[in-house]
């Protein structure tokens, strides 16, 4: 529970796992305790999402967050149409238009076909929440992000190493970024094959997830329990956590000095907007400008031709400025040549054009990468399939134990992978851009005495 204002105190059920009885008697005591008006929030994933409203509408709270119902339910919240139903005949039934709540079902229903792709696919209440208690949000991303690193059969495993790594924690209040961070540590414990007792007997070699890292640290500030210290220590090794609010060690934003850099950036008119972002999301944004300067303004474009493309013969209309329109016919697609590249034949306000792009999705030859041998402490391997970002030492440096060595990444989930023990850096085998998997040999160490 929190205060969601000056006058308002917050019940946020993230989860979803708030029971109706349940609902009932904590409501009725929060009234009983405080004359503010209470807001209950809450995602339907178990699917008893309605019925626990009810029972809480029941008890006295006074507001309650609900979906439309085309993006209701599931890892969503209630659905307003159905809670409306629900309550005919009862005395705190909405004052709502429910012929005007329909109609724009209708409408998110259409648009939500467009984004179906990327849909957590749950096609039916998981009451199953109950037991792993992933937050709706949580849920749908880490879903894909087992997609991603290959994962997606094993789902059953990563949603009960979710409940097992929120238990090690401690069972923390899970929000956003805190569920992110039991599953990254459930992710990384599944693509690795560890149990609960691997990681307290081989943590000294393990590379945590970087957000698993600074979480322990107190980067997020400090758990209502406290953290269990002998977890914390194996994760931490030998970096001291923090003694304070972290935002305490925060220097004061330079709004002037952000505008300055980002006044850099070429044909583009810097906004407030702009430097708010920068200075909360960094590399996003960073990321965002870069794919502006590759690819131009993409807003211009209808939804399902920018997911998706378009089909020889269609035609789609682009407003690209105030009173400049550009009507653009697929003609044809050539096949790819052995790089990849594609000519495409179109239509640009009628006059015919062709131009050669390179088409990403085509699979290339990758070489496979040679394994690290498990039992060879001096081999360093990669703990979780994605992309290197950056090589932090090079051929021949003399490393201590913990000293960073590269910097992966896999789907927002970002690792820095560490020397096992002192010595020098025998021989890299990646570098940065590298699509690596698991187990990938990175680099090699040699001991002190045999460098």
């Amino acid at each position: 529970m929190e205060k969601a204002g000056a006058n308002i105190l917050g019940i946020k059920d993230m989860a979803g796992v708030l029971k109706p009885e349940a609902a009932y008697q904590l409501v009725s005591a929060v009234k009983d305790a405080v004359a503010i008006p209470v807001h209950l929030h809450s995602h339907d994933t178990s699917g008893n999402g309605v019925y626990m409203y009810a029972r809480a509408i029941d008890a006295g709270v006074d507001i309650v967050d609900v979906a439309i119902s085309s993006l209701a339910g599931m890892t969503s919240q209630p659905s307003a149409n159905s809670l409306y139903y629900a309550l005919s005949g009862h005395e705190r039934q909405p004052d709502a238009n429910i012929k005007g709540m329909n109609e724009l079902s209708h409408y998110w229903e259409d648009v939500r076909n467009y984004y179906a792709d990327f849909d957590a696919k749950l096609f039916s209440p998981n009451p199953e929440v109950y037991e792993h208690e992933m937050p709706g949000g949580q849920y749908s991303n880490l879903k894909q992000q087992a997609k991603a690193l290959g994962l997606e059969p094993r789902w059953e495993e990563v949603k009960k190493m979710y409940r097992r790594v929120n238990d090690m924690f401690g069972d923390i209040i899970k929000v956003t970024p805190s569920s992110k961070i039991v599953g990254d540590m459930a992710l990384f414990m599944v693509e690795n094959s560890l149990s609960e007792e691997d990681v307290y007997e081989q943590g000294d070699r393990l590379n945590f997830p970087q957000s698993v890292v600074e979480f322990f640290e107190g980067q997020i500030g400090q758990p209502y329990q406290g953290f269990p210290e002998k977890l914390r220590k194996i994760i931490l090794k030998d970096r001291k956590p923090l003694e304070c609010r972290p935002g305490e060690l925060m220097p004061p934003a330079d709004f002037a000095a952000i505008r300055a850099t980002l006044d850099t950036v070429p044909h583009r008119e810097v906004t407030e907007e702009d430097v708010l972002a920068f200075a909360l999301y960094p590399k996003v944004f960073q990321d965002w400008i870069g794919f502006m300067q590759e690819y131009g303004d993409m807003s211009v474009l209808d939804t399902p031709t920018f997911f998706y493309g378009m089909l020889p013969g269609e035609e789609i209309r682009a407003d690209i400025e105030q009173g400049k329109t550009l009507y653009v016919k697929l003609l044809s697609v050539g096949a790819p040549d052995a790089s990849g590249m594609r000519l495409v034949s179109f239509e640009l306000n009628g006059s015919v054009r062709e131009t050669s792009i390179k088409d990403k999705s085509v699979k290339t030859v990758i070489a496979e990468r040679r394994k690290a041998d498990p039992s060879n402490h001096e081999q360093v391997a990669a703990t979780m399939s994605g992309s290197v970002v950056k090589v932090l030492v090079q051929k021949g440096a003399k490393v201590k134990k913990g000293t960073p060595l590269v910097a992966t990444e896999a789907m927002k989930m970002e690792t820095s992978i560490q020397a096992p023990m002192h010595g020098f850096v025998r021989e890299i085998f990646v570098a940065p851009g590298d699509f690596i998997e698991s187990g990938d040999l990175l680099l090699e160490l040699s001991r002190p005495d045999s460098a």
